[in-house]
């Protein structure tokens, strides 16, 4: 691993730790990045010279605070800037620094800023936005890359994010029980938010995109060693794994949607697989079910079955009744649906959906979906009707030729029948 490398590997591990501490010295958004870049560039000075410290975060929190505070006496002109060489050099005072900092701090610190980046203030778009900035360190120019809009727009976002935070006067202090909870359910829906952008993206888009989930993975994951006993944390993490997983089978070599029972389960990565199974497995044993640990056993079941035909979906479906007892929603109860044309046919799985055209309107899945089951039970021109009706709603250009592929397959039965 080149010197840039594992440097670079080291900040981006100990950034949310140490981003998390100097906003609680600090407590201004702008403040705490400004000091941890300056600790950065100091890193990339004097790392490759002397080595890695012995705790990469808390060398960057020492060094980030003093070039804050030197920076408040440079403009206030308060007292004369201290050598550099007592900034930078910092071997001595390095384990002192990490002793201080004990376990709780540093759990609170980092739930705190990822909470803080999730404020319920914002909207959905601005929280991953501000999450991927200030937790994960991507730069405007990668942020604006994967939402395919301009770094302007971007950087306006992300400034309007950290305006209403600042309004809104989000206190810094340690959580309690009660409130700690209600902080890890947001931040796992913001990073589960952050997956899906990523997961969502038509192939056109997937390998700049794909650094979401790899990054909403590794926010799960943190999330993971910060509270090993929570069940729903292990259930998020798991699912996204296994999703994840399907990746390099999720479209054609022509960008082409390829349905699951359709895939090369060859190309899932088995070693992810492995990791969320044993997730799921581990958090199915506290008994403690949640929206997250069902959505992951779903995932699970497809995972193990070595072919289409071996898939469980009679116990997908009772999944999906479950999950629909938790958090009822008209999008559940659609994908409960398609389980529902597996376990036991086309014509129970549309009386499921006919009630749902009013909440799902204007929902591309819906009459994807709804197509598909008319198409089998020989409703050629309804099904016909929904397709059209689908690709009007598409999101990417995968999903459109996805369903005229449907509309070609009507049309070459229509001419053999007439044949």
């Amino acid at each position: 691993m080149s010197d840039l490398a594992w440097i670079d590997a080291a900040l981006t591990s100990a950034r949310p730790q140490a981003i998390g501490a100097l906003l609680r010295y600090f407590r201004d958004l702008d403040t705490a990045e400004e000091a941890y870049q300056e600790a950065c560039l100091r890193a990339l000075k004097t790392w490759p010279d002397k080595g890695p410290p012995r705790d990469a975060a808390s060398w960057l929190i020492m060094v980030g605070r003093n070039a804050a505070l030197d920076g408040v006496r440079r403009k206030s002109r308060l007292t004369e800037l201290p050598d550099e060489d007592l900034i930078s050099d910092v071997d001595d005072v390095e384990t002192p620094m990490a002793e201080r900092l004990d376990g709780a701090h540093y759990r609170d610190d980092i739930l705190r800023l990822m909470f803080i980046c999730c404020h319920p203030d914002l909207p959905a778009t601005q929280q991953i936005a501000l999450a991927l900035r200030i937790v994960s360190g991507l730069s405007v120019k990668q942020i604006a890359k994967a939402f395919l809009v301009g770094e302007a727009a971007m950087e306006q976002r992300i400034t309007r994010a950290k305006a209403r935070i600042a309004k809104a006067e989000t206190p810094f202090e340690a959580p309690g029980p009660v409130e700690r909870a209600q902080r890890i359910a947001a931040v796992a829906a913001m990073v589960y938010l952050i997956f899906n952008e990523g997961y969502s993206a038509g192939a056109d888009a997937a390998e700049v995109r794909a650094r979401l989930s790899e990054e909403a993975i590794r926010l799960a994951r943190l999330l993971l060693r910060l509270f090993q006993t929570e069940p729903e944390i292990m259930g998020l993490t798991a699912l996204c794994l296994l999703q994840h997983a399907r990746a390099a089978a999720r479209f054609d070599a022509d960008g082409a949607i390829v349905l699951l029972e359709d895939q090369d389960r060859s190309l899932w990565k088995r070693d992810m697989i492995g990791e969320g199974l044993a997730l799921i497995d581990k958090a199915m044993r506290h008994r403690r079910p949640g929206p997250y640990q069902i959505q992951a056993a779903i995932a699970a079941l497809h995972a193990r079955a070595a072919t289409p035909a071996d898939t469980d979906w009679a116990q997908i479906e009772a999944l999906y009744m479950g999950l629909e007892r938790l958090t009822p929603s008209p999008v559940v109860t659609l994908n409960r649906a398609v389980a529902a044309s597996k376990a036991r046919g086309p014509a129970e799985a549309l009386a499921l959906i006919e009630p749902l055209e009013g909440a799902l309107g204007g929902y591309f899945y819906f009459f994807g979906a709804r197509g598909a089951f008319l198409l089998q039970l020989g409703r050629d021109d309804e099904a016909r009707q929904a397709f059209d009706r689908a690709i009007s709603l598409a999101n990417t250009a995968a999903e459109a030729a996805h369903i005229r592929g449907q509309i070609d397959r009507l049309q070459a039965d229509a001419k053999a029948r007439l044949a």
